[in-house]
Order: C-alpha cells, then sequence, then structure tokens
C-alpha cells in the first residue's frame, strides 16, 4: 500500500494544478460611441410611361403600340427624376390552346417576361409588343430599382397597363 501513496501524491497535484483558473484579461476602455449612421428613407416617387402611373391603367392597343417606344420614368413630388438600374416587364398576351384529341382551340393566355436594365426597350419586345398587341393584354412594369445618385438604391412603385 506504501508503493502506491507516490502515484496518489503525482495524481492528487496533476489534478490540482489542471484546476487552476485562468486569470481574467485585461479590459479595454471602450471606444467613444460612434454616431448612429443615419436611416435612410427613400423618397416618394412615381413610375411613368408617357402619362400612366399606377397599377389600375388602362389604354386601348393603338395608344399602347405607341408608349412602348418611350422610356419609363421615375419622377418623386419635386419633378426630380431618378435613374432606373433595372426593372422587369411581364407581357401577359392572348394565346391559344389545342386538344390533341379533340381538336379543339380554346382562348388561353401566355405570360412572357424579362430583365431590363435600360429604357426604353428595343429588338424583339419592341417589335413584338408593337406588331401584336390587342385588347384584354397587359404591360406590367415591376422590381423597378433607381438609385438617387449618392449610392442609394431603392424601388420605385410597379406600373400596370390593362390594353381595352
Amino acid at each position: 500500500m506504501y508503493k502506491l501513496l507516490p502515484f496518489a501524491v503525482l495524481f492528487t497535484s496533476m489534478s490540482a494544478i489542471a484546476q487552476v483558473k485562468p486569470k481574467p484579461a485585461a479590459t479595454k476602455p471602450k471606444p467613444a460611441a460612434a454616431a448612429p449612421a443615419k436611416k435612410f428613407i427613400p423618397p416618394k416617387v412615381k413610375t411613368y410611361l408617357a402619362k400612366f402611373t399606377g397599377i389600375n391603367v388602362t389604354c386601348h392597343a393603338e395608344v399602347g403600340k405607341q408608349i412602348i417606344s418611350l422610356p419609363l420614368r421615375i419622377v418623386d413630388d419635386k419633378n426630380n427624376s431618378y435613374a432606373i438600374s433595372s426593372y422587369q416587364l411581364a407581357y401577359t398576351r392572348l394565346a391559344v390552346t389545342e386538344d390533341e384529341n379533340t381538336g379543339v382551340v380554346t382562348p388561353t393566355t401566355s405570360l412572357v417576361a424579362q430583365r431590363f436594365t435600360e429604357t426604353p426597350i428595343s429588338g424583339i419586345w419592341k417589335t413584338s409588343i408593337e406588331e401584336q398587341l390587342q385588347k384584354g393584354e397587359e404591360l406590367y412594369f415591376f422590381d423597378i430599382i433607381v438609385h438617387d445618385g449618392k449610392d442609394h438604391r431603392f424601388y420605385a412603385p410597379d406600373l400596370k397597363i390593362t390594353i381595352q
């Protein structure tokens, strides 16, 4: 039994060393509080295509064919214009489906959409709308991202035009 005594003392001393708590780190003084960042509040703006603004807009097909070649504009109540970074245009057009078994043709709609970074639209989009736009279709401008020239980006309201 006396032979085990040195081992017991050795293990007891090791466990006592392992239990030593570290000293707390020296605390640094807190830096002076920085001024809180000013929260950006976007201006109230409207989205225009020609004179049309809002989401409950209607116009005739001939007017729609003319205004599609005009630029989309974002303007605040002081008549300041904002640059557009990007927007999406969804064109809901009339289409037909045919039942393969019966051959019956049924009217329906077809939706095409694309993201644009320039206004007015051009190319195949402009040509297709000018040639095909008809009563019952919709032009929906959404996800319109604008900037104010001071590195502030924000969304402008959607614009939906229904052709009557």
